[in-house]
């Protein structure tokens, strides 16, 4: 498909943004003891000043700022020495993690910032990495790279960071495995323009299908692994009442500690192939088209249905959205979204007519009373979405420029 008249998406040079590298890191075990005791500081400095914030608010009506924390925890290092011991960074990573979690309440993105458990199985703290000039070459060689406090640390090298490195977020996840999350300044240059433009409909029986009948299939991967899952949290219950009726704490009882591990590693893989396949799919659609039309859905409402509830959370398509989203905003392309009061799936694509039986789910093909025309229901949804991306794309084009928009090739 080609566009006749104006270029709708402009030629830019590459776009300075942050990105994230996920390693897994293998620290020894010195360096196991050590990250153990900068998450334990770093989540003492949270709590402590999140109990603080919340007094002063309470007693002046005004909470505290970062500003304020900061500048107090030089007298707190001094009067509890241990916290002398970890990197100096990872703390005033915390208060900032705090400060951020105050603005997004007064916000109202989030609801109030909540005191970290020690019991919570997945831990993390950021740092810097010898400051905001340092690059990759200097922290990075090899298959090690360098962390305050921790020095050398070996880790699968898997890919190649460009860019400068802002931060490195160092995290223990509940299969006791390590990683380091690496945010990374870097140009990103545009992807060639591809001339085409398409609509996304999601859905249970199939993930995805586009306005051009590509179709990607929903592998489940919850289900796929339900039934195991379900026989190994079992045995975690049954652990768990044998050490309640022995009177041995959770944190000592071994064989519920090993259970637990495995019931992770589950949930881990799970989630591993379900991201595998987010990613893979996203890239591949930006990559393929410099329009995409998707539609805005309220997943949390439609996860009130208790029938679909479970089928909805495995697909995800609130993490494959924002990945459509920062994907085409790295690479020149356009992400357009279509009101949810937008009837997608009960418009006929070839004449108009809306066909308020096409409601029911069941209904996967039906004929337009209209003009006759037959339609699947996720392609007439997609090629819906498209035309409206389209439309929504051109009216923002002549607002915005005043350029006449002379359509697209069809």
């Amino acid at each position: 498909m080609t566009f006749s008249g104006y270029k709708y998406l402009e030629e830019v040079n590459g776009v300075s943004t942050h990105k994230g590298y996920k390693f897994r890191i293998y620290p020894t075990k010195e360096q196991e003891v050590l990250i153990a005791k900068t998450l334990g500081c770093a989540r003492f400095v949270f709590n402590h000043f999140l109990a603080k914030w919340d007094e002063t608010y309470q007693a002046s009506g005004a909470g505290l700022s970062y500003g304020a924390c900061s500048d107090a925890l030089p007298s707190m290092k001094e009067e509890l020495s241990w916290l002398k011991e970890v990197d100096s960074t990872a703390l005033q990573w915390s208060l900032k993690h705090l400060a951020d979690g105050y603005e997004r309440l007064f916000t109202k993105q989030n609801g109030h910032p909540r005191f970290k458990s020690k019991r919570n199985p997945v831990q993390s703290y950021t740092t810097n990495i010898q400051g905001r000039s340092q690059n990759p070459e200097m922290s990075i060689v090899g298959e090690r790279l360098k962390l305050p406090k921790l020095k050398w640390v070996r880790f699968a090298n898997s890919r190649r960071v460009e860019g400068r490195i802002l931060s490195a977020t160092i995290r223990r996840n509940a299969t006791g495995k390590y990683f380091v999350s690496l945010k990374v300044e870097q140009d990103i240059g545009p992807l060639p323009q591809t001339g085409s433009s398409v609509g996304v409909d999601v859905g249970l029986k199939h993930f995805a299908i586009l306005s051009d009948r590509t179709v990607y299939p929903n592998d489940r991967h919850f289900k796929s692994l339900e039934k195991k899952l379900a026989r190994e949290q079992r045995k975690l219950s049954r652990r768990r009442l044998i050490a309640m009726s022995k009177k041995v704490k959770l944190s000592e009882a071994k064989n519920y500690q090993k259970q637990k591990r495995k019931v992770a590693r589950i949930h881990e893989k799970i989630a591993n192939k379900r991201e595998d396949f987010l990613h893979k799919v996203s890239t591949e659609i930006v990559k393929n088209h410099d329009v995409i039309g998707i539609e805005t859905l309220q997943v949390k409402d439609m996860q009130q249905n208790r029938q679909l509830s479970k089928a909805i959370a495995d697909v995800s398509w609130s993490a494959f959205f924002r990945m459509l989203e920062y994907k085409a905003d790295w690479y020149g392309k356009q992400v357009v979204k279509v009101s949810r009061s937008f009837a997608s799936s009960q418009l006929c694509s070839g004449c108009g007519h809306q066909h308020k039986d096409v409601k029911h789910l069941g209904l996967r093909k039906w004929t337009c009373p209209n003009c006759g025309a037959h339609h699947d229901r996720d392609v007439n949804a997609g090629l819906n979405l498209k035309r409206e991306a389209e439309r929504i794309l051109a009216s923002s084009t002549v607002g915005t420029t005043g350029l006449a928009w002379s359509g697209f090739g069809r």
